[in-house]
């Protein structure tokens, strides 16, 4: 299967003055607000790296959550917080902390899992970086 996905954006000014806005093809951005203040300080709106940290841990929540599914569980919850570090000019690193509730799964299939999700959802693979996860089975 292969599907593609848009999102655009709309930048105008220098690049500390100006501002911008991103949309989604599903509208669930729709002309939100980015600028250098959200981007490296703390103004209103979203930025890349926010981006980029729900996409990362939405994918490696639904990769999991298939993965486990394949096991023959199914997990009561996942919960992921992804955070991208960006230093020097890059994105240095991404890391996912999970915590997660599956009846009847033992630690090591779950790490197994885990360590299987973490390289193999599709943002993991789009990233030439340090990705790291810390995950705590409950």
């Amino acid at each position: 299967m292969k599907i593609t996905r848009n999102a655009s954006a709309h930048w105008a000014g220098t690049g500390k003055d100006g501002k911008g806005t991103l949309t989604t093809a599903s509208t669930v951005l729709n002309q939100t607000q980015y600028s250098f203040n959200t981007r490296f300080e703390d103004g209103i709106g979203t930025n890349p790296e926010e981006l980029v940290a729900a996409a990362h841990a939405g994918c490696f929540a639904m990769q999991l959550a298939f993965n486990i599914q394949q096991a023959g569980f199914a997990a009561d919850t996942l919960d992921v917080r992804c955070d991208i570090t960006l230093e020097d000019g890059g994105i240095s690193s991404s890391k996912l902390t999970l915590k997660a509730s599956v009846p009847n799964l033992d630690q090591a299939k779950f790490d197994e899992l885990v360590a299987h999700a973490e390289k193999n959802c599709p943002i993991s693979k789009l990233f030439n970086t340090h990705i790291s996860v810390d995950a705590t089975l409950a």
